[in-house]
């Protein structure tokens, strides 16, 4: 089985298409496809269901996309290794992020990054926690950082990088606004704003109102922090939030509550990153600069 295969099967199988796919690894589409048939005949089954329009997997080719990534990540962290020992870094660093994370500071990283190792491409992802913890277990990302609220998928370390508890955040007009604090359990019948639902901060909320046997309506779900902020400062709707995000300047018209119990539920954040050998060199070396770096290998495995 010859690598160029498995590469040209993932990029189709992540484009969709084989145009795209060609157009991307910059060859000719019959090239790529020849390659695709090739590795079907090798394996003894169909990897795609063709249409005019689009591909998808069988689940032959769901079976191999897995194993093919992490194939293919392991290669490329075994050239950057051999690199690494001659004194030289180069390849691809592909960092994830969740936003508004703490413990951090992510462009001040990855410009020092950038000004130290110019052979190295950085790439960038900004998703939710639980896509990114699977992306750095399929070997996609090689890097995140993340605020998971509960198991990660087996082959990911967590690095711990800083907690901060959950608050609630209310338009000054809004009846909770003036309250010390605010109970969980009295806030079922509330109108939620929140973020979808791989997001870490989601997550741990859903927890805690779990935790507290009480059910909540989100009737809003976003994507980003400022549009959560905004929808809040509209009226719309209260949120719980990172204490973080709550401290932004955006967000300096709206009305912060405690919520009691709140240290029972902290927004833990992490570097996730491979298990020991399959992280690469470019990954270690932008955990170096961070302020307070740990032992990584000191840090057990956590099982999904």
């Amino acid at each position: 089985m010859e690598l160029r295969h498995l590469e040209y099967f993932v990029a189709v199988a992540e484009e969709r298409h084989f145009t795209r796919a060609a157009q991307r690894l910059m060859v000719s589409q019959s090239g790529l496809s020849a390659s695709v048939r090739a590795l079907e005949r090798e394996l003894g089954a169909r990897l795609f269901v063709r249409s005019t329009r689009r591909v998808e997997l069988t689940s032959a080719g769901l079976a191999l996309l897995t194993e093919a990534t992490r194939a293919l990540a392991s290669v490329r962290a075994a050239k950057e290794a051999v690199a690494a020992v001659q004194g030289l870094l180069r390849g691809t660093l592909t960092v994830g992020t969740e936003q508004c994370v703490t413990g951090a500071h992510v462009p001040g990283l990855l410009a020092r990054f950038r000004s130290e190792h110019p052979e190295v491409e950085i790439r960038l992802r900004q998703a939710g926690s639980a896509s990114l913890v699977e992306d750095v277990a399929a070997g996609r990302v090689d890097i995140a950082f993340v605020a998971v609220c509960g198991s990660v998928p087996e082959g990911v370390r967590l690095i711990p990088l800083a907690s901060e508890p959950m608050v609630l955040l209310c338009h000054p007009d809004h009846p909770l606004a003036g309250a010390g604090k605010a109970e969980w359990a009295d806030l079922g019948d509330e109108v939620f704003v929140d973020f979808h639902a791989d997001w870490g901060a989601r997550g741990l909320t859903d927890q805690a109102f779990a935790a507290a046997r009480t059910e909540r309506r989100v009737a809003l779900e976003v994507n980003d922090v400022h549009s959560l902020i905004e929808l809040v400062g509209h009226g719309l709707g209260i949120a719980v939030v990172p204490r973080p995000i709550a401290r932004k300047e955006q967000a300096a018209a709206l009305r912060t509550v405690p919520l009691v119990g709140a240290e029972a539920h902290m927004w833990e954040v992490s570097a996730a990153i491979p298990e020991e050998q399959r992280t690469g060199p470019a990954a270690l070396e932008l955990l170096s600069y961070l302020p307070d770096p740990v032992e990584i290998t000191a840090v057990p495995a956590t099982r999904g």
